[in-house]
């Protein structure tokens, strides 16, 4: 039975996308429209004003209808900001009677357990996803089922964020008339569409440089280990160089794309670069070194955060495949240099994978979360039939262990 076509809403600081995409019967999924619209009434990844919002999400729907030839009736919805943070929960059960072995059901049960996090009043889980198993005094088990056991334990990273946050974000789409199907991290969606399994399996940490926030996954031994959100991204970056220039916002945007570079090269030397007139602003030339030793001292600034957090929860030892860069701030000229030094390991740019149809969409890094959260969408449909198991076994395929 063909699956209908799904489409992914990312509401970004920066802009609004909404991707449409379409699973084959080989399961290829190819994008078949896209609709962006430069977002008005967002900060950090939150909403400030709640009626400019609806406007752009309704204008980036509008858009991906006409080029895909799709009616929307529901999205899937890409959350982020600066709230979002994750801990692990260990759950354990006994499993009595001589000669016991894990079923199923113990399986779920346990389950259940590690779910039942004790999070503040205020705060909603966004996911709960499995890491790994013991089993009585043994560490890291992949599959208990069938191991004899006195005791099944359940470590289960859970990933939350502020309650009201995220249902603002839902009251957004909600508003235009739009179904939600579903609410997922950008974090995940953006680890789903760029890594391969050998980096999982590796370890490897994936940083998606937004406009208004910075999302980060890191994976360890093949399980997601950690991951949250920063308030921070590339649109503070354009206003430190507005600031530290006296340039209108929009000439500090235009100086970083095209100048602009995350590292400080000794080989810029006293190069200067000219900045045209504008309404209210006179034109001048400004020191190539100080341009770059602005944008540097930002990003530094946001890879150190992450470095610091994860370094906290003793992840980075177990990072073997380095760090992959996602978002659009991904761009930035030696970003991928700084974080090399930031984190003392490889690090490289990621594209969207598995997917093909509009080049602008599967070829750009700032194209990562809304084309993870298509592959997300497909993935889960595809185990509806089979219950809830399904799709808690979907989950463990697409995220790891």
């Amino acid at each position: 039975m063909a699956l209908p076509p799904v489409v992914a809403l990312e509401i970004g600081t920066t802009k609004t996308i909404a991707l449409v995409g379409e699973m084959r019967e080989d399961g290829h999924i190819i994008i078949t429209g896209i609709g962006e619209h430069p977002s008005i009434g967002v900060r950090k990844g939150e909403f400030v004003d709640l009626e400019n919002a609806v406007s752009c999400v309704r204008g980036a729907l509008t858009m991906a209808e006409d080029n895909s030839g799709v009616v929307i009736r529901q999205v899937y919805l890409a959350v982020s900001g600066g709230h979002i943070h994750s801990v692990v929960n260990r759950g354990a059960v006994p499993l009595p009677g001589a000669d016991r072995v894990v079923t199923d059901e113990d399986v779920e049960q346990v389950m259940g357990v590690a779910q039942a996090v004790n999070l503040p009043p205020d705060r909603e889980i966004l996911h709960t996803i499995c890491q790994l198993f013991t089993i009585d005094d043994q560490e890291r088990v992949v599959r208990p089922e069938g191991m004899a056991a006195a005791r099944l334990g359940l470590d289960m990273l859970v990933l939350h964020g502020v309650r009201n946050r995220l249902h603002n974000a839902v009251r957004v789409v909600r508003s235009i008339p739009m179904d939600v199907a579903d609410v997922v991290f950008g974090g995940l969606c953006s680890a789903l569409s760029v890594l391969t399994p050998e980096q999982k399996r590796l370890g490897v940490i994936v940083i998606d440089l937004g406009g208004g926030t910075t999302d980060y996954l890191a994976y360890a031994g093949n399980v997601v280990a950690a991951g949250g959100a920063l308030g921070v991204g590339g649109d503070h970056v354009t206003n430190d160089v507005a600031v530290a220039f006296s340039t209108p916002t929009s000439q500090a945007e235009r100086l970083k794309r095209e100048s602009g570079c995350a590292v400080v090269r000794p080989l810029v030397g006293s190069q200067r670069v000219d900045l045209s007139a504008d309404v209210g602003f006179q034109g001048r030339s400004v020191s190539l070194k100080s341009l770059h030793t602005v944008i540097h001292a930002r990003m530094d600034e946001i890879l150190g955060m992450i470095r610091r957090r994860l370094e906290r929860e003793g992840i980075l030892p177990r990072v073997g495949a380095g760090v992959v860069l996602a978002g659009g701030a991904a761009r930035l000229d030696g970003v991928a240099e700084l974080a090399e030094q930031v984190f003392d390991m490889p690090c490289s740019v990621g594209r969207p994978r598995n997917i093909s149809g509009l080049a602008t969409a599967t070829d750009g890094p700032e194209y990562a979360t809304v084309s993870g959260l298509i592959q997300y969408a497909f993935k889960t449909m595809t185990e509806d039939d089979e219950g809830r198991a399904g799709i808690l076994k979907s989950l463990l395929r697409m995220f790891g262990r």
